[in-house]
């Protein structure tokens, strides 16, 4: 047992990573949210306020990835998948100070001032547990070790699962959520990663507000290591495109679904128009060469024009500029979307977004029509996806009129250029939308929808195509 600080409490934290993770498909505990594994954030947040840390684990040879501290103790549950009551037991056996603080290790917003706000709610209880909508949060709770012990083993003995179940057993204070407020407005401390869509969400606020200040006082670099994490990485590389043996542009890519990408750059660029012209496409992933053969010439031109730089990640380049939107006609479309089929698409996307789930850093674009996600890819660069989508699209000849692209990067002028071009009506954005790009969408009759995520989305331009409901048609 290690003696409190000024900065710790008496009180060791289980962090609970036993679960199959059966909604998102993978050990979610080893996923990445702003640099980190998913259990070691939470492990970051109770070091901050607990004097003693374990995890319970029915894997604990994998948690050699998530590089936890090394005062962290790992236990295997005594008995494997008996749910969170099992690893409960399992932790309150194995704890040495008075009090236990068990917390699930899919909690990525967790903070110190919901800890301490609970620790000093305890009086004479033996558990102090917060309450919400949907009931109890047993695995953001404190047990007294001596008497929740005894009681969480013999509800387990008779098969129950859920820690829920020794509430009524042992003198507990329960703790309206809205209490917490005053420390946590939003409530992302209870917030929990089952799903894709789950994991978009956690990364976006995490991008929005990292826990510790980079550049600022607030930054505490606790260690430097050379050594690459074993977890993916995103995987970024220079892709060179040719038209008819003519060099037209390199970008910084994701090697992959590179012959969708050379199409759909091309396309957007108006270097390629009729798809019965394309010969072929040769791609070479390993050297980051894409060969395009067409009948259609290339422009005499195409050496001397501007290049312009995105605003994208993955150093994008495009040689359209902002008067090139003028040159489109606005787009008519009869199309209408109820918010709540967004929704779904937007976690559709997210479902197939593998890389994304995997390693996070890249972006993931979408094309749906009606309530059919008919095409999803994925690239360090949000326009690269963009063109994989759009150049996929071309080359299956699926129509880019009356769909919906979908994006989990920001809306910028040069994409909503790209949807014009191939007159998609509505584009979705789980993140922003920029001001520059909104002025071209309204220009061009499209729909652009930000911020489409946690039940609520923002539509910027040409609301009239998104619905409250399916019931209004």
């Amino acid at each position: 047992m290690t003696a409190p600080t000024d900065r710790t409490l008496p009180l060791t934290a289980a962090v609970l990573a036993g679960g199959r993770s059966m909604r998102m498909g993978v050990d979610k505990t080893l996923l990445d949210v702003d640099g980190r594994a998913l259990v070691a954030r939470v492990v970051d947040a109770v070091g901050e306020v607990c004097a003693n840390t374990l995890v319970v684990t029915n894997r604990p040879e994998a948690l050699g990835e998530a590089e936890l501290p090394s005062s962290v103790r790992i236990l295997q549950d005594e008995i494997a998948y008996q749910g969170p009551l099992g690893g409960l037991v399992t932790a309150l056996a194995e704890t040495t100070d008075e009090w236990m603080l068990a917390v699930a290790a899919d909690m990525p917003h967790l903070t110190s001032d919901v800890i301490r706000a609970l620790w000093d709610l305890r009086g004479d209880a033996d558990a102090v547990v917060p309450v919400g909508d949907k009931g109890p949060e047993p695995l953001l709770a404190l047990y007294r070790v001596a008497a929740c012990l005894p009681v969480a083993r013999e509800v387990l003995a008779t098969g129950r699962r859920r820690p829920v179940a020794i509430f009524s057993r042992v003198q507990t204070v329960e703790v309206p959520a809205d209490a917490l407020r005053a420390v946590d407005p939003d409530l992302r401390s209870l917030t929990n990663v089952n799903t894709p869509a789950d994991l978009l969400d956690a990364r976006d606020t995490a991008a929005e507000n990292p826990r510790y200040v980079r550049g600022g006082v607030k930054l505490e670099v606790l260690e430097v290591s050379s050594r690459r994490s074993t977890r993916s990485m995103p995987s970024e590389t220079p892709v060179t495109i040719h038209l008819n043996d003519r060099e037209i542009a390199t970008t910084q890519a994701t090697p992959h679904d590179l012959e969708d990408l050379a199409a759909g750059f091309l396309l957007s660029e108006g270097l390629l128009v009729d798809r019965d012209a394309l010969v072929s496409i040769d791609a070479d992933a390993k050297r980051g060469l894409v060969w395009v053969t067409s009948t259609e010439d290339v422009p005499a031109d195409i050496g001397d024009r501007t290049r312009y730089l995105t605003s994208g990640c993955g150093r994008g380049v495009t040689f359209a500029s902002v008067a090139d939107a003028r040159g489109l006609a606005p787009i008519e479309s009869a199309l209408r979307v109820s918010a709540d089929d967004l929704y779904d698409l937007v976690g559709a996307m997210a479902r197939r977004a593998e890389m994304y789930r995997d390693s996070g850093g890249v972006h993931a674009c979408g094309l749906a029509r009606g309530n059919e996600l008919l095409i999803v890819r994925e690239d360090v660069g949000r326009h690269n996806a963009l063109d994989k989508v759009l150049g996929r699209a071309w080359l299956d000849r699926v129509p880019t009129t009356d769909a919906i692209l979908l994006s989990t990067g920001r809306i910028s002028y040069e994409m909503t250029v790209k949807a014009g071009k191939s007159r998609v009506p509505i584009a979705v954005s789980r993140s922003a939308v920029t001001d520059l790009a909104a002025d071209v969408a309204a220009g061009l009759n499209i729909t652009l929808v930000g911020y489409a995520r946690g039940g609520k989305l923002t539509v910027y331009t040409v609301p009239e195509r998104v619905i409250a409901s399916a019931e209004e048609e």
